[in-house]
């Protein structure tokens, strides 16, 4: 499925490919829900990075989130790089080099309309922020860290390949 995107101000427009386009994975992290989640969280999708096609590309801004480790409490940069608006500030995508096939456009980005997934999947609920209230259906799947199933299979499980 092509997938459109774009951010709010217009300066970047974008397309790709996208094999797995169901906006299911709802991600509570404090990384996509300071940088991405106007609810709290973020939706991002998988698409082939090879097939993006970008317009405005001087407009877009990379970001390498700080992870912390848990037990030192060290830091260091994410090799994932979020692309934004340097305008306007929209979340874009990310891209990490360690899958450097896959880019993950955020749902809010896509301009395409979406198809509508059976079931959602909430992860990284350990960090939730408390004023985030949860609505889960009760198909949904709900995981306090990541789950095991890739957005890949998730769409295979449910034979939503596209």
């Amino acid at each position: 499925m092509e997938l459109k995107g774009s951010c709010h101000c217009g300066a970047v427009k974008f397309t790709l490919q996208s094999k797995h386009p169901y906006p299911f994975n709802l991600c509570y992290c404090s990384i996509c829900r300071k940088t991405a989640g106007g609810g709290g969280y973020a939706i991002n999708l998988s698409g082939d990075h090879r097939t993006m096609d970008i317009t405005g590309e001087e407009h877009i801004a990379v970001y390498h989130a700080l992870l912390r480790d848990p037990d030192t409490g060290d830091t260091r940069e994410s090799r994932g790089e979020r692309r934004f608006c340097s305008r306007c500030g929209s979340a874009l995508w990310v891209w990490d080099p360690q899958w450097p096939e896959l880019v993950h456009p955020f749902a809010s980005a896509i301009d395409t309309d979406l198809p509508v997934p059976p079931e959602r999947t909430h992860l990284l609920l350990d960090s939730k922020a408390n004023w985030v209230p949860l609505h889960a259906d009760p198909q949904d799947k709900q995981f306090p860290g990541y789950p095991l199933e890739s957005i890949a299979a998730w769409h295979e499980r449910l034979g939503l390949e596209c």
